[in-house]
């Protein structure tokens, strides 16, 4: 099976998740073996062009079959920021399923150095300081282009302001296959 394949699947897994906590008839797909493996995945929801919910794991945890299952209802009716999908919503959805690599730590020195060792439109960033905790899917580069804008987003979405710096601040980056439908 190609990385094509394995997208539609994960793709159909989400969405049958969230049909089925709708209420509406889904069936189960078969469980490969590569379904079994832990994985670590954020599901997007965007409606008419507009993010409507986005849930995800960063580490691999569980099986990825459980894990795109877990975050598509998370997303679809947990995300903090959106009420809970409707029904008459769920055939205009569209489902995004981002698979992650496993984070490496970012060495740098100062945040000049960081944002410097950012790589724009390729990297998803997760920043720690204390228990303040966020991330940043790499697409989140198209709104955000510049690093400075980025990383100062980031900041805020941990619940620090943006111009905040310190030197225990730690980044990670990591990578995703990013699968979507209609595309």
């Amino acid at each position: 099976m190609n990385d094509e394949q394995h997208g539609l699947t994960l793709l159909r897994l989400a969405r049958a998740a969230i049909a089925r906590e709708l209420g509406f008839d889904s069936h189960d797909l078969p469980r490969s073996d590569w379904l079994a493996q832990d994985g670590a995945t954020f599901v997007t929801l965007n409606l008419h062009g507009r993010l409507r919910g986005c849930i995800g794991s960063l580490e691999a945890h569980r099986a990825l079959y459980d894990d795109v299952r877990h975050n598509a209802v998370a997303a679809a009716f947990r995300d903090p920021r959106f009420p809970p999908l409707g029904k008459e919503e769920f055939a205009e959805v569209q489902i995004e399923v981002s698979l992650l690599s496993t984070p490496e730590p970012v060495s740098f020195k100062s945040e000049a150095d960081a944002l410097a060792r950012l790589h724009p439109g390729r990297d998803g960033v997760i920043l720690e300081y204390g228990r303040s905790r966020a991330t940043y899917l790499p697409q989140v580069w198209a709104q955000l282009p510049e690093p400075a804008d980025f990383l100062g987003h980031l900041k805020e979405k941990a619940g620090l302001p943006a111009d905040f710096w310190s030197d225990d601040i730690r980044l990670s980056r990591y990578n995703v296959q990013k699968f979507s439908e209609g595309a």
